[in-house]
């Protein structure tokens, strides 16, 4: 007789097989009642609603949201081709958001198509589908993303609401910024006649300082007979020139919310408090602090430590082959590793004080912390060497957060450019928070981000003369949702205070 584990195999089997076909969004017919009835009771499907279940995670604690926003965009494409076939698409402005590489989960999936009901569809964790009744483009004019039906970005950009672009305006700059010519969008603009748009694409275009690309949509509508307006549809100038309109659209938008954030920031965080004189003492100090540290920067990470076991750690009085429990022992590897990566941002700071460049020293070191802060794992067999050999090279998705990283295909150009950033940043305070959230916010490595993000705003607060600054496991809520409201509101106001707060105590 099969026993209850036996039988929770062969059901785990189904689901296997399932999500080797890619399918995310499991319909009540694609598992028979027995085996839905018993990985739903076992917590290895969750119902989105009534006939639909994603994958998940046993482990996973009730309300936890990092499964529906990780097969969110593979649940929506799977439910819409299910419901609509090939006739439909999303809205030019979610469009727009997928060309650019934004995928952070809308609380609102905007559709098209025909057969569309006009009302909402309620998903998990206060999202919904609401799918319109509206004709879509022609088959040629739509492109799959992340399996979307997405219209393409000519068609996006010419359909989308003028609204968009004063709502969005780093989305629709980054957009624009990857038109390398106008001979596509003219195509677009004549077949339909579109003399109103081209005028408002021509004053976007001129904003960015594509000119030429400007240039040629007035001179070619203009030849055909059509009388051009052009009207700037952006509410203010770029504050830095867009080298090339083929720039990659995620170090375009970097670029662009690096330069929106620096006034408020500037306008909401401490001034500098001058130069580290004593090298020796503001180390001397922050060893004091690393305990402390320690504790906090680990516990955000939902590590279980104690200052006990830091202590222990930082002694040597461990040993990574004991047979300590499982966690136990994962928790000890995890302080080792924060023991050593701490050596050696200290070492990147004392460069730093030493009058190297903040941005060009974190450039060449920050590799390095992150191999510190695994090296124990790896001693251990735990992680792989491998796995330390760079940048991530698959996605990752945050806990709880509607924020999806880039594609790990731009990783490597972002990181380029953020350091860039960071070596030009002029202003202190910038240096710190944007040296922070930037990091995070890219997420350049498969884990130790968090970590590796403290370490970084720290060594900025010592280029610019602050303290070291221990984000408290207490705040960590607070802390978290200051950076989701920057990563999906692009709001830097309350992360900035956040700090801001906490710097000096």
């Amino acid at each position: 007789m099969a026993t209850p584990s036996d039988k929770l195999a062969q059901s785990l089997a189904e689901l296997k097989k399932l999500q080797d076909s890619g399918i995310i969004a499991i319909r009540t017919g694609e598992l028979s009642r027995t085996h839905r009835e018993r990985l739903l009771k076992n917590g290895f499907i969750q119902e989105v609603m009534k006939g639909w279940y994603i994958r998940a995670r046993p482990d996973e604690p009730a309300g936890e949201s990092t499964a529906w926003y990780a097969s969110f965009w593979g649940f929506c494409a799977n439910y819409l081709n299910s419901r609509f076939g090939d006739e439909w698409c999303l809205s030019p402005e979610q469009s727009i958001s997928l060309h650019i590489g934004n995928n952070t989960v809308p609380r609102q999936l905007l559709v098209r198509s025909p057969k569309a009901g006009n009302k909402p569809t309620n998903l998990l964790h206060d999202t919904s589908i609401l799918d319109l009744r509206l004709d879509i483009p022609e088959n040629q004019d739509i492109q799959i993303i992340e399996g979307m039906r997405a219209t393409n970005l000519y068609t996006a950009l010419i359909a989308c609401s003028p609204k968009h672009f004063t709502s969005k305006p780093i989305e629709m700059r980054a957009a624009l910024s990857m038109i390398p010519d106008a001979s596509d969008l003219l195509r677009k603009l004549l077949e339909g006649n579109h003399s109103t748009v081209a005028g408002r694409l021509t004053g976007a275009f001129r904003n960015i300082g594509c000119n030429k690309v400007a240039d040629t949509i007035v001179d070619t509508m203009k030849s055909a007979g059509y009388t051009i307006n052009e009207v700037d549809p952006f509410e203010d100038k770029p504050a830095f020139t867009f080298s090339k309109c083929e720039t990659s659209p995620y170090v375009n938008r970097l670029r662009m919310m690096w330069e929106s954030f620096r006034e408020p920031i500037v306008a909401n965080f401490p001034a500098s408090p001058g130069k580290i004189s004593d090298i020796d003492v503001y180390i001397k100090l922050i060893d004091e602090l690393y305990v402390t540290d320690a504790y906090h920067s680990l516990s955000i990470e939902g590590y279980r430590v104690s200052e006990d076991l830091i202590e222990r750690v930082r002694s040597g009085n461990w040993n990574p082959d004991s047979s300590e429990e499982d966690n136990e022992h994962k928790n000890a590897l995890a302080a080792r590793g924060y023991w050593q990566a701490f050596q050696a941002v200290k070492e990147s700071i004392k460069r730093i004080l030493d009058g190297e460049n903040a941005g060009i020293v974190t450039d060449e070191d920050h590799g390095k912390w992150v191999r510190e802060l695994f090296g124990a794992s790896v001693a251990a067999g735990i992680i792989q060497p491998a796995d330390l050999a760079g940048y991530r090279n698959r996605p990752v998705y945050i806990r709880k957060s509607r924020h999806t990283p880039p594609n790990y295909g731009a990783v490597r150009d972002l990181m380029s450019a953020f350091f860039e950033l960071l070596q030009n940043e002029g202003n202190p305070a910038v240096r710190v928070v944007l040296g922070h959230f930037m990091f995070v916010y890219i997420h350049p490595y498969i884990d130790g981000n968090g970590r590796t993000g403290r370490f970084l705003m720290n060594i900025m607060l010592a280029a610019g003369g602050y303290s070291w600054t221990v984000i408290p496991v207490e705040r960590r809520d607070e802390y978290m949702n200051a950076l989701e409201n920057v990563s999906v509101n692009q709001d830097i106001i309350p992360f900035t205070k956040f700090l801001a707060s906490l710097v000096g105590k």
